[in-house]
């Protein structure tokens, strides 16, 4: 073994590299761990619909009792409930398709990282 391999500082620098490449990508999900997540997030959606379409109802059935306009606050209120369910269901999925992009172009912009050009 010659003395220039044992203390090779580049060989040392591409070993701690690799090491920090590696702690730097996500954890690869199973499958089970997978769909574990995506019930999560359907159980979420699916029952903060039917709360909101609940919550709704319930408003609009108490504003029928205190103002005697029934069956009209029930019907507003089941209304403004899908509304305010969907915007939710609306907003969990924005905020999964925002975190897929930013998995996207962290995984993208670790590929291109090592790039030097002086093109700027």
């Amino acid at each position: 073994m010659d003395e220039r391999e044992k203390d090779d500082p580049l060989r040392e620098l591409g070993k701690r590299l690799d090491k920090a490449r590696q702690a730097r990508q996500p954890a690869r999900l199973s499958p089970q761990e997978g769909t574990g997540a995506a019930l999560a997030v359907g159980w979420r959606v699916g029952l903060g619909l039917v709360v909101a379409v609940a919550v709704g109802v319930f408003i609009g059935w108490a504003a029928d009792k205190g103002l005697g306009t029934r069956p009209w606050g029930i019907v507003v209120g089941f209304f403004v409930g899908i509304a305010v369910g969907m915007y939710d269901v609306f907003r969990v999925m924005m905020s999964m398709d925002a975190a897929n992009r930013r998995d996207a172009e962290a995984k993208s912009g670790s590929q291109t990282q090592g790039d030097w050009s002086d093109e700027d």
